[in-house]
């Protein structure tokens, strides 16, 4: 009785898995079935799969819209801005670990404090600061706005460097090896695992993002894929074709990038989860 109380557990959790799974993949179907419908057909039969698929739609989308633009600004902006995140997180969590002390404990405070204030919050100062440099609708203003995002890598980085034993960087300084050789030979590959989480984390939150796109940019040769999606929708009615055309276009990348980066994904979290 045990033993068969022991198999139907499985099976039921799976059971729930999956149908969890196919609940949250009913929005994902929807948007990329109705990308292959006439308008008509899209109203008419919302779920229902296309009676003559057709790709009108994605050539009306690439013919009116400026989506390669907008992807090519989307790229430059996440490659830089997740770059420079990981980079200064890294090496501020390595200085953190290196000079442990009151100072170190203060900054870290005052990190923490930097963390919990939600961006909308700052978001009228942070425009005046970078209207006064002539930052406004840059692609360079926007990456300096998702550099804020470094204080998250730092505390998902700092954490998993206090694991490695001190006595490793002492025996590398010893050794000759200076703070950023050390960091660069020594560090890096031991945290290897919780960077590649972070830089999967943060690629797909700069990706995605529509709050600072949408405040910092205004021209049409700066725009980002997601503010292209938010373009199709007018003040009193919506292009829905092009809305779920752009809105499919928009997620292709990240969905693919998150596929293929899931086995880092899981071993960060999991070697970070292991203490000793």
């Amino acid at each position: 009785m045990n033993g068969r109380k022991g198999r139907l557990g499985p099976v039921l959790l799976s059971v729930g898995l999956l149908t969890l799974a196919a609940i949250a993949a009913v929005p994902l179907y929807y948007i990329v079935v109705s990308t292959f419908k006439t308008p008509v057909e899209m109203s008419q039969s919302p779920l229902g799969l296309p009676l003559s698929p057709t790709l009108d739609a994605y050539k009306d989308v690439f013919a009116t819209t400026p989506v390669v633009q907008s992807f090519v600004n989307t790229a430059i902006v996440t490659a830089f801005g997740v770059g420079i995140q990981v980079v200064v997180g890294s090496l501020a969590a390595y200085g953190m670990i290196l000079r442990r002390g009151r100072f170190t404990a203060i900054v870290g405070s005052l990190l923490m404090v930097a963390f919990v204030i939600p961006a909308q919050a700052t978001l009228i100062p942070l425009y005046q600061m970078e209207a006064k440099v002539g930052l406004v609708d840059t692609l360079a203003g926007l990456v300096v706005m998702y550099l804020g995002g470094a204080v998250f890598c730092y505390f998902l980085i700092v954490g998993y460097m206090r694991k490695p034993p001190q006595e490793l960087f002492e025996a590398a300084r010893i050794d000759g090896s200076g703070p950023l050789r050390t960091y660069w030979t020594i560090v890096l590959p031991l945290v290897r695992p919780i960077m590649a989480t972070v830089v999967v984390f943060q690629t797909m939150w700069v990706w995605n993002d529509f709050l600072y796109p949408n405040v910092f940019i205004s021209s049409s040769d700066n725009r980002t894929i997601v503010l292209q999606v938010y373009n199709a929708v007018g003040q009193f009615t919506t292009n829905w074709p092009a809305f779920m055309t752009l809105t499919v276009i928009a997620l292709i990348p990240v969905v693919v990038f998150f596929i293929f980066c899931q086995r880092w994904i899981v071993a960060g979290l999991a070697a970070g989860s292991v203490k000793g």
